[in-house]
């Protein structure tokens, strides 16, 4: 079944000169076309610029179509009388944690999206007790979040949109604030949520590494989807992400540097040990 679905889906916004006039439209996305399954795990990569994020805030109707259609769960993000079940559905993890946490004590923040869909007080409690179980973060729940790092704050507002119960979280970027531990730390979280709870995953990220153990990922540019396959099929395309002013992962591009080099090695290597391997299979 399919969680989200567009269809020839397009985002423009007013362009303005330096008085605030209204002088013409930027496209922001053009004519995108993608499905995604339920409790799949879905990366969406790009350059700055490319669409991404204005693709994401999409799924939870924070922004709507101005031509075409998406749909989240059955539900047309344009209809105002699904905007409930929209944004019911689909949670939103941003970039920095310190906008999205407003309690000053943790459990009051993960309670505070329960509170708001009028579920019963004591089924808040249980529900907070549940998501920071689910990320490891029960023990700091009468902790203010000002005193926490930044992968525990991250991990308190993933809670937050636990509590909600949603059946699809988009990340936007979730750990570009984050050190590679936080980093490490916020995936496996969501990666556990998605195989316990058949939650679908959409994670909009810079960082390549990310995105290797994904289902399928899409790659963005000027408002399109130039890319769509599994991580191998798409890092088996150095040069072309390379025009897309993409990176991929050192291991990758090792590999094909290796590759370019005469080395019989197979392309779209995602990790050490598979290059490991294949080094060891040449006579």
């Amino acid at each position: 079944m399919e969680m989200i679905q567009t269809e020839d889906l397009v985002f423009e916004y007013d362009k303005h000169d330096e008085e605030g006039n209204v002088i013409g439209k930027n496209t922001a996305i053009d004519g995108v076309n993608i499905d995604i399954e339920q409790g799949s795990f879905v990366a969406i990569l790009g350059h700055n610029g490319s669409g991404k994020s204005t693709l994401a805030k999409h799924i939870n109707a924070i922004l709507v179509p101005s031509g075409g259609t998406m749909w989240v769960d059955g539900s047309d993000t344009k209809d105002p009388d699904k905007l409930w079940d929209v944004r019911q559905t689909a949670g939103m993890v941003f970039q920095n944690p310190d906008n999205q946490i407003i309690g000053t004590i943790v459990e009051e923040d993960v309670g505070f999206g329960p509170e708001n869909l009028g579920v019963p007080t004591e089924d808040i409690w249980t529900r907070v007790e549940e998501s920071l179980r689910s990320v490891g973060m029960l023990e700091y729940r009468h902790h203010s979040p000002n005193k926490l790092s930044g992968g525990q704050k991250q991990r308190v507002a993933i809670a937050g949109v636990i509590a909600m119960r949603p059946k699809c979280i988009v990340l936007d970027e979730p750990t570009a604030m984050l050190d590679p531990n936080g980093r490490r730390e916020v995936l496996r979280t969501v990666e556990e949520l998605r195989k316990k709870e058949n939650v679908t995953v959409i994670l909009i990220t810079h960082y390549m590494e990310e995105v290797i153990d994904a289902d399928k990922v899409c790659v963005m540019d000027s408002g399109h989807v130039v890319m769509e396959g599994t991580p191998r099929e798409i890092f088996s395309r150095v040069d072309e992400l390379k025009k897309y002013r993409l990176d991929v992962p050192q291991v990758t591009m090792l590999a094909d540097e290796l590759q370019s080099r005469g080395l019989d090695i197979p392309s779209g290597i995602l990790r050490t040990e598979e290059l490991v391997e294949a080094l060891c299979q040449l006579d």
